[in-house]
């Protein structure tokens, strides 16, 4: 099980070439950044954490640029994107970011999206809330064919193009992989739509990981995938070796820590913390 660190970059939080150098020295695998292109006023979605929302939700950078700076800084660490919302987001601009990013990168991108869940945020990008979830994966599915062809086209109900040219293509081939976020059952039946894996939030789901993971595999059966090829990424998890070696051994790939928007000071005794779990596991 490998093990990566989430946190929304702000102007006042450690830097993410900092980050990204302290994390690839302490063993983690990779870097993740959210996204909010803004935050409304109004509400009319509440914050799925419960309570207010925090204030790093405001004030993040743009994952794309923050992840550039933290690759640049960086030589193994994968640098991930948790999540990016494309479906407040051009697909024909997305494609050439993502592939620009796995070229800066060599290659170490991985693409985290999600359908999102402030309706006033999306529906200030054009777009409706009912319907966002068939727009992200129309997106996704052209992007695809940007990544993959050398003269793409799409046509779907909410996206269309023409024949087109388009480069740079991204280093990894196909292309990077697409790690779908979002709940059980609807999160996990889109990654195992269109996805090469599922990002669940830990603690928001009715179920024990147990039956999900049993409910994941008899779901991956129905839609011909082999669930080795829609890993598990856990965004969140009790710092407890025993409870970290229980998802190994149930195969999740990936445990993804969130850190607050703070500067080393804080930042740096967390993660000498999870780094001693990191080597318990792996002794």
């Amino acid at each position: 099980m490998q093990f990566g660190a989430a946190m929304f970059f702000t102007d006042y939080s450690m830097t993410p070439a900092a980050l990204g150098r302290a994390l690839e020295e302490r063993g983690f695998e990779s870097v993740w950044a959210p996204e909010h292109s803004h935050i409304p006023l109004s509400r009319k979605s509440p914050f799925p954490g419960g309570g207010d929302l925090p204030k790093r939700y405001y004030d993040c950078m743009d994952p794309f640029v923050t992840l550039t700076a933290a690759a640049a800084a960086t030589t193994t660490l994968k640098v991930g994107t948790g999540v990016c919302l494309v479906n407040q987001r051009d697909p024909i601009q997305t494609a050439k970011q993502v592939a620009s990013i796995d070229q800066v990168s060599e290659g170490r991108f991985l693409f985290g999206i999600g359908i999102g869940w402030n309706a006033d945020e999306m529906e200030n990008h054009g777009t409706t809330f009912e319907t966002r979830a068939k727009l992200s994966r129309e997106r996704i599915e052209a992007m695809k064919e940007i990544w993959t062809k050398s003269k793409a086209e799409y046509h779907g109900e909410f996206v269309n193009f023409d024949p087109m040219m388009a480069w740079p293509k991204p280093v990894q081939k196909p292309h990077p992989p697409v790690i779908v976020g979002g709940a059980f059952p609807q999160g996990a039946r889109r990654a195992l739509r269109y996805g090469n894996g599922w990002i669940p939030i830990a603690g928001r789901a009715a179920l024990d990981m147990d039956d999900i993971l049993s409910r994941f595999k008899q779901m991956a059966a129905e839609a011909g995938r082999d669930p080795a090829e829609v890993p598990l990424s856990l965004f969140g998890s009790s710092d407890d070796v025993d409870h970290l070696k229980r998802n190994r051994d149930r195969g999740i790939a990936r445990t993804v820590i969130s850190l607050e928007s703070d500067k080393e000071d804080k930042i740096l005794p967390v993660l000498d913390h999870w780094a001693a779990r990191i080597r318990a596991l792996r002794e």
